[in-house]
């Protein structure tokens, strides 16, 4: 069991899957209190009134903003189901190498969710996972963006690969412009992190890398503005190639 808490992520939660949620705690005089009490009626999902020092006693922070839920632990979604269905759809693949910071990844899920089409793929070890943390950042984007847990990251792009997706890397300095890059169709997409960038062994698996132009030398993104640049411009790509 996880806890939920922001009004955003609650009310996106509510919206999209009110299934998984168990229980709602609002603060007494929460404005979205109505429409919290009706969604929740139509689900049959308890609602619990209660005083502000009792939600904060719950939940040990002031920063519920007025509403906190019990959802069930976040469901992963199997690489290959995740795999087959990007593949199918025209979807595009997201590998995160050693995102071990809880808002980038809650960052980078918001990201993903807004422009659409993208599903996320971590290792399971020296990576995060998808916390109570990410879920608060992703401000209710974890309800529109599949994520998979692989054991062995390489085996997964080599699978993906495999099923025809062309593997893009994200690197600082020596890649190719990636304004100039086209971006067949299904794309994948290998992230890593921001002080040591993408593995040499998975880079060995790139059929191309990409920077990001800059004007100084000095200065650089962090890998949740990163992602959503590269993802940005894979989505333009993909709806323009829609237009012709």
């Amino acid at each position: 069991m996880m806890k939920l808490f922001g009004k955003n992520p609650v009310l996106e939660r509510l919206r999209a899957n009110p299934q998984s949620i168990r229980r709602i705690f609002i603060q007494q005089g929460l404005p979205e209190a109505s429409y919290i009490h009706k969604k929740a009626r139509q689900h049959g999902i308890q609602v619990i009134v209660v005083a502000p020092a009792r939600l904060e006693k719950i939940n040990r922070t002031r920063n519920t903003q007025g509403v906190l839920v019990d959802v069930d632990d976040f469901a992963y979604v199997p690489y290959d189901d995740l795999l087959e269905t990007a593949r199918d759809s025209g979807g595009s693949v997201v590998f995160l190498d050693s995102v071990t910071d809880p808002q980038n990844l809650g960052a980078i899920i918001r990201s993903l969710a807004c422009l659409g089409g993208f599903a996320v793929v971590l290792p399971t070890h020296d990576s995060v996972g998808v916390t109570e943390a990410v879920l608060r950042v992703a401000s209710g984007g974890d309800n529109y963006v599949a994520v998979a847990r692989v054991a062995n990251l390489g085996n997964a792009i080599r699978s993906a690969k495999e099923s025809g997706f062309w593997i893009a890397g994200a690197v600082a300095g020596e890649g190719q412009n990636l304004f100039e890059a086209s971006f067949p169709s299904p794309v994948g997409l290998v992230v890593g992190s921001e002080q040591k960038g993408i593995r040499d062994v998975l880079r060995k698996l790139l059929d191309a890398q990409l920077t990001i132009p800059m004007s100084s030398a000095t200065m650089s993104f962090n890998v949740a503005h990163a992602t959503a640049i590269f993802c940005y411009e894979i989505a333009k790509q993909k709806k323009n190639a829609v237009k012709k």
